[in-house]
């Protein structure tokens, strides 16, 4: 007897290799697979300009690289002697207009490049519930604890989210016809806006984007929101503040995921790369002995034999 659901997940297909490209952007949960992704030394770039929640400013991001629209002065703006756009994360604040202009750009730059010769890209979606800062019509990606009231809270329609999801596909493909999206709605939950209000917030997310995948089968949907509603239904998967996963969880999610979009070649060569990297992690209690040098030397024998065969792959 199974004493637990089975969320059923379709088979990925271009499968992803070490040697693809993977563009990750959205929620905090692309941050937990993204950190995967470089454990394991997939060549991948994830959130140039810092998490992002909502659909709307996710799909600005793209619009900007499709139309090599560049940042300029009116999208920053100056808040406690620092600058930031709202656009962008707070991990995108700068001393100085002009840094911070160059960096944004920078980022732009950065991922265009990258979607160029990328071969998937990830977009994970937080919520639908987003805040408009006073005289602009576009919703912020991060509010940089800039006054509440300097901002308008509201809820996307399931259609506005769709019309976010359309435009960035079409940028996808204006940038690299040939790269695979895949949706996910993050399990993480936004409590903040309220038990009841983030029901309706992934609710929105989840109806928009099978409505938008219904008539663009070039797309895919990873179920990581059902795969943790469903599957891992118990709060010893959370981490302390009973909101976000924790490592069991991110590794179960991960496990999923790589079982259904990685080829067998990567499955297999995760193994190895996942012995040296904890080598690499190992902290000897005699540095200079002998042993430690034996050591060192057959795990560089590894590490060698590894890029021999897979050149993109590069270790500490």
């Amino acid at each position: 007897m199974d004493f637990r659901t089975k969320v059923p997940i379709k088979e990925g297909r271009p499968k992803i290799e070490h040697s693809s490209g993977v563009f990750l952007i959205g929620s905090c949960f692309v941050e937990n697979i993204g950190a995967k992704l470089e454990w394991f030394k997939f060549r991948n770039l994830q959130n140039p300009t810092g998490i992002v929640f909502h659909p709307s400013p996710i799909r600005r991001f793209f619009q900007r690289m499709s139309n090599h629209e560049e940042y300029q002065k009116k999208h920053i703006l100056e808040f406690n002697d620092r600058w930031q756009s709202l656009e962008a994360h707070s991990d995108m604040r700068r001393d100085t207009e002009g840094e911070c202009l160059q960096n944004l750009n920078s980022a732009l730059k950065k991922s265009r490049e990258f979607i160029e010769n990328a071969t998937h890209v990830i977009i994970s979606l937080g919520t639908a519930w987003g805040y408009v800062y006073e005289g602009q019509e576009e919703i912020a990606a991060n509010c940089h604890k800039i006054p509440q009231k300097k901002f308008k809270k509201e809820l996307s329609s399931i259609n506005e989210i769709v019309n976010d999801l359309e435009v960035i596909d079409h940028s996808v493909s204006q940038i690299n016809n040939n790269a695979k999206i895949i949706y996910t709605i993050s399990p993480i939950r936004h409590l903040k806006d309220g038990f009841q209000e983030n029901q309706q917030s992934k609710a929105h997310l989840i109806a928009a984007v099978h409505q938008f995948l219904n008539s663009n089968a070039q797309s895919n949907y990873f179920p990581s929101y059902e795969i943790l509603m469903d599957e891992l239904r118990d709060y010893r998967f959370y981490s302390e503040d009973m909101l976000h996963l924790n490592q069991v969880a991110i590794d179960y999610i991960w496990n999923s995921f790589s079982e259904k979009w990685m080829s067998q070649n990567s499955l297999n060569l995760n193994l190895k790369i996942d012995k040296i990297q904890k080598s690499l992690s190992h902290r000897p209690l005699a540095e200079n002995s002998l042993s430690h040098r034996k050591f060192l030397t057959k795990l560089q024998v590894k590490i060698e034999e590894i890029q021999k065969k897979h050149p993109e792959i590069m270790f500490s």
